[in-house]
């Protein structure tokens, strides 16, 4: 029973980490050990699995698909995301430097945990570190396009979403901002919490679909990566986890252009600007280095206590 509730509580925090851009639930399922073992589980979905499931043989597709680690874990993403998604909302129009800060610790804090999975740091490695955080960064200067409630560009949104939840380093939030339906997916989870059943087949069911999609192919493709590549997947990842820290660099200026809705006019991120460093002769400045100082403890905790339980 410990081993399913320590797997909820990383499952929790691989959903808290999925709902903020920038942020990759991928990287807290990779510094708490459980990575591989979740793209293996994942990757046991096959024809082998639906023969048992149609034959009923329900526990040996139990025992196939590691199912007792998979639903501890899915429970965790699944919970944290329906509770925190309001509360993230919130945070994000209300203080969005703190929110920043706290996950921009969590990400700098997690570079040396991924990148000491490489066992050999050759040349070919490096390289494709590089172009890792290449791509990541750029990703920071991709202007969002704008909302879209088409059935199949929702399905889209689902399976780019899932796929760079999966990869370390590459945000399954922002990859939806930048395809401009993050806020409606995160207004749409709010609204289902809130008893409104219309976004189920609207948006959720869509998204959904496309997620599973997404998730069932890449994981058969990082199993064999992984297998085949292991040191330059690792280096490349790392790569993508630097990068994505000036995705998530607290200080920086939003690009807003108002756009006119039914509903009445409503500001769009458009992009970001003026990148710059804390103004420490202010008292907020200081509350986000220290919240930028707690993501990075919450790290070195959660890597604490993973490493005890596998020694464990």
């Amino acid at each position: 029973m410990r081993d399913e509730v320590v797997t909820f509580l990383k499952g929790f925090a691989m959903g808290a980490a999925n709902v903020v851009p920038g942020v990759s639930g991928g990287t807290i399922a990779l510094i708490t050990g459980i990575y591989e073992r979740l793209i293996d589980a994942l990757k046991s979905f096959d024809a082998e699995a639906l023969k048992l499931g149609l034959g009923f043989k329900i526990g040996a597709l139990w025992k196939k698909v590691d199912g007792l680690f998979l639903t501890a874990l899915m429970l965790g993403v699944g919970v944290s995301i329906v509770t925190l998604a309001q509360v993230l909302e919130y945070e994000f129009k209300n203080h969005p430097k703190l929110i920043w800060s706290v996950f921009f610790g969590l990400i700098a804090a997690s570079i040396p945990s991924v990148g000491k999975a490489v066992k050999r740091w050759s040349a070919d490695v490096i390289t494709v570190f590089f172009i890792g955080a290449a791509i990541a960064v750029s990703m920071a200067f991709l202007t969002p396009a704008s909302e879209n409630k088409d059935f199949v560009y929702l399905m889209l949104c689902g399976v780019a979403a899932m796929c760079s939840m999966i990869i370390p380093g590459l945000s399954g939030s922002f990859v939806l901002l930048l395809m401009g339906n993050y806020r409606l997916v995160l207004s749409s989870v709010n609204a289902l919490t809130s008893g409104d059943l219309t976004v189920v087949f609207s948006v959720i069911l869509p998204v959904g679909i496309g997620a599973l999609v997404g998730l069932l192919v890449l994981s058969r493709f990082l199993s064999w990566l992984f297998r085949e590549h292991h040191d330059r997947a690792i280096g490349t990842i790392t790569g993508f986890v630097a990068g994505s820290l000036v995705i998530i660099w607290p200080w920086k200026d939003k690009v807003l252009e108002t756009i006119e809705k039914k509903d009445g006019p409503e500001d769009k991120i458009v992009g970001y600007e003026n990148w710059h460093v804390p103004d420490l002769s202010t008292g907020g400045a200081w509350l986000q280095l220290g919240a930028v100082a707690l993501g990075v403890i919450l790290i070195l905790v959660t890597e604490y206590f993973s490493n005890k339980n596998g020694k464990g």
